[in-house]
């Protein structure tokens, strides 16, 4: 009967081995995750979330291209892989048991696991998650295996859009850690391969979560992930998908050249694809315009503007798009063709075409509309309508009231600042208490010039 995918303690023979116990002596963690993925099956990956660190950073630990020396990382370390303190120069872990307590065998201690939105990846479901998939599944993946996966995908993107992410990501990563289990063995090619597609569609999808919630750093570490398993069968339009979405991350993150850089590479994994689709191309030639019009770059913004939809109109019924880029459809070009001119600060051609594509949309798609009223709204009040503003912020805030997105919520608070000159204004007195009532956040975000 084969092992389970992941363990959550390291086998005794691994920790009594002298090989092992010499290494975390002297802390050589290169030689240290060498072993536990070869005598333990936790490869580089499950290192990387069970130790919060990048899966990049453990890759370059194993090459030998980086040391760990500070102390907080190393009791990650001996935490997320239940290496025993002793063994690393530490004192004993909390999860340890007392010496006069310890029997032959015990059930894990749990630890209270703090807020959601600071859980560290460890806390996510393991190893009891795993076997609960692996006995309804089976070990032997088939072809309705992968088309059962990529419906589950389907619907997890489907209720993220409607309802937001945070409480989806631990199932999310749970059949993350699933999936990559079955990646141990080798398989028919057409079926590793499609598995390979879906983990890197279930780390991009968890990346997304974390983005939306604006914790950068996990969101970034996902990403990476995706991209990595994407590599493994050169998926290069998914890589670009990947890329695309860390250079929204990074206008986000006030970073517009590393956003121009990153979807200038996406265009080069598309190029690199025969099998590019038109709708692909077009929505990457958006991302650049974003990127161009963080960095306020007109010229290169109107051009690439036009670049996307150009590809757009060459769109063709039974192109082989796939499923990820669906959503890229006219209403949402439009309404991204508005926001790169409201990012340049162009408000009289940006209005009429985000208050066309907000008509069009699906009402469905709460988080989505109100995103798109926050920037309708936006517009309005860089034309001078204030009282117009107010009310279609007001709309943003009933789409924002029924799903979960730190990253909408703080559209709106963004907005509530830009309304400072107006604090008099009756609708902007409206909308503030309606701000409270919806959103309910600290004081401290509030500008001192609207407080009374």
């Amino acid at each position: 009967m084969p092992e389970p995918h992941r363990t959550k303690e390291l086998p005794a023979s691994l920790l009594t081995d002298p090989e092992m116990i010499g290494a975390c002596r002297v802390r050589d963690f290169a030689k240290v995750f060498r072993l536990v993925k070869a005598r333990a099956g936790i490869y580089p990956s499950m290192i990387a979330r069970q130790c919060e660190l990048t899966p990049s950073r453990v890759g370059e630990v194993i090459a030998g291209r980086r040391q760990l020396l500070h102390m907080d990382v190393i009791e990650r370390i001996a935490d997320g892989l239940r290496i025993p303190g002793h063994m690393l120069g530490l004192a004993r872990r909390e999860w340890e048991t007392p010496a006069a307590l310890a029997v032959a065998e015990r059930e894990p201690t749990e630890s209270v696991h703090p807020p959601a939105e600071h859980w560290p990846l460890a806390a996510l479901p393991g190893v009891e998650v795993d076997s609960i998939l692996a006995l309804a599944a089976g070990t032997h993946p088939s072809p309705s295996t992968l088309q059962a996966l990529r419906s589950s995908i389907e619907d997890y993107w489907r209720r993220d859009d409607e309802h937001g992410g945070e409480t989806l990501r631990p199932a999310v990563v749970g059949q993350l850690r699933y999936v990559e289990g079955l990646l141990k063995d080798q398989r028919p090619t057409p079926i590793q391969h499609g598995l390979y597609g879906i983990a890197a569609e279930l780390a991009r999808l968890t990346g997304w979560t974390h983005f939306d919630a604006r914790q950068y750093h996990q969101s970034r570490a996902y990403f990476s992930e995706a991209l990595q398993l994407a590599r493994e069968i050169n998926d290069h339009p998914f890589m670009a998908n990947v890329l695309a979405c860390m250079s929204l991350q990074a206008t986000y993150q006030d970073k517009p050249a590393d956003a121009l850089a990153l979807v200038s590479a996406a265009q080069d994994q598309a190029r690199a694809a025969s099998g590019t689709t038109a709708r692909v191309r077009s929505m990457l030639a958006m991302r650049e315009a974003f990127a161009h019009a963080a960095l306020g770059d007109k010229r290169a913004t109107h051009t690439a503007i036009s670049e996307a939809h150009s590809q757009f109109e060459r769109i063709r019924p039974g192109d082989p798009d796939p499923a990820w880029v669906t959503y890229f459809d006219e209403p949402k070009l439009i309404v991204d063709t508005g926001i790169a001119h409201g990012r340049l600060g162009e408000a009289a051609i940006a209005e009429p075409l985000i208050a066309d594509a907000l008509e069009r949309e699906d009402r469905a798609h709460q988080r989505g509309r109100a995103f798109h009223a926050f920037w309708l709204a936006r517009t309005q009040l860089q034309r001078g309508k204030v009282d117009q503003a107010c009310h279609t912020a007001t709309e943003a805030l009933v789409h924002a009231a029924a799903v979960t997105s730190e990253r909408v919520a703080g559209h709106l608070r963004e907005f509530y600042e830009q309304l400072a000159p107006h604090r008099e204004v009756p609708t902007v007195v409206a909308f503030e208490a309606r701000l409270r009532e919806v959103l309910p956040v600290p004081g401290q975000w509030i500008p001192s010039s609207m407080r009374t």
